[in-house]
């Protein structure tokens, strides 16, 4: 195996100053910095990560612990811009996929623990509260797509709410004011303040909320809910006074809604303009006319989780530990102009 000895003698230096490469450690000569990594590349000489860790008692090794967030397409951008903005630093990234089953999160914790990780992303496919009974291991710990209320843990969220309100903003200033929703499943945080949204947005406009006019989009257990958006949305167009516009939950829930449009031979959005959330791309620019929809700014709160985890493992305060992500409306050909 090949030691840091044997770099030092090809690179021609000290053991010393080998190990001040390695580590980042120290101002080094340029022309010294290249022979030593040169004669790394060389020799093919891996650092010994466990021997670092005993000796400085920290890790470049960070956690990421996911429920089901890095098998879940549109979801990844949150892991995306995690790994992307580490590669501007000396960090390196270990990720735990749970499947949302509470003993392999455990087991997670326990080899976070038992290899000293020096923090945690700990990164949830749906916006929503942390379990009060969630054990976090002893080591800075950021949360991503998820928030704990009752405790003092930093985390980066989006902006649902204002997402919302958006939403209904945009579609009154074009003239809307039938205005449907075919909400996200009721257990999700993000239904409720996308749902909370809908209904402020269109009493600051005005307008009042039909209640028939609001209808579910999926029922059910999450994890193991189903669609009903199909059969709601094509009840509300069969109507002679229906909606010149709905609002999703979703883009998987307007993908249903201009599936109900087309079944009744309406078109979108010559007889009803559709909105989504998400922007999950592989339906807003797939589907004809392409999806207007609220993006959800994951890569963008992966980056931002770093700079958070970074600052706070090297003892620098953040600016705000609790941060909304603001969303942002992506016009494309969905909506007609009532004006």
């Amino acid at each position: 195996m090949v030691s840091i000895k044997d770099v030092a003698a090809l690179a021609g230096v000290s053991d010393r100053t080998v190990s001040r490469v390695v580590n980042g450690e120290g101002l080094i000569r340029p022309q010294t910095k290249k022979k030593v990594q040169k004669a790394i590349e060389t020799l093919g000489y891996v650092p010994n990560q466990a021997a670092r860790l005993m000796r400085t008692s920290r890790s470049s090794v960070l956690g990421l612990i996911t429920d089901v967030v890095s098998t879940t397409p549109f979801s990844t951008d949150i892991v995306r811009g995690i790994q992307d903005t580490l590669d501007d630093t000396p960090y390196t990234l270990l990720t735990v996929n749970t499947s949302a089953n509470p003993a392999k999160e455990q087991r997670a914790w326990q080899i976070f623990r038992e290899h000293g990780i020096g923090g945690v992303f700990y990164v949830t496919m749906f916006h929503r509260h942390v379990s009060s009974k969630t054990e976090f291991p002893n080591a800075p710990t950021v949360l991503v797509n998820c928030s704990a209320p009752e405790r003092a843990l930093p985390s980066v969220v989006p902006d649902d709410y204002q997402g919302g309100l958006d939403v209904v903003r945009y579609l009154v200033e074009q003239g809307h004011r039938k205005i449907a929703y075919v909400m996200l499943n009721e257990l999700l945080l993000a239904a409720d303040l996308r749902g909370r949204a809908f209904f402020d947005g269109l009493a600051a406009a005005g307008i009042e909320v039909r209640k028939e006019w609001v209808v579910p989009g999926r029922v059910g257990a999450i994890f193991a809910d189903r669609f009903v958006a199909f059969e709601n949305a094509r009840r509300l167009l069969s109507s002679p006074d229906r909606p010149t516009a709905i609002v999703c939950g979703n883009d998987e829930t307007a993908l249903q809604v201009y599936c109900a449009a087309a079944d009744l031979g309406l078109r979108v959005p010559n007889d009803v303009s559709v909105v989504g959330f998400d922007d999950f791309q592989v339906i807003s620019t797939g589907i004809q006319p392409p999806l207007t929809t609220m993006a959800l700014p994951y890569r963008d709160m992966g980056a931002l989780a770093v700079r958070m985890l970074v600052d706070i493992i090297a003892g620098r305060s953040t600016a705000e530990s609790q941060v909304k992500y603001p969303c942002e409306l992506i016009r494309r050909g969905s909506v007609a102009s009532l004006k």
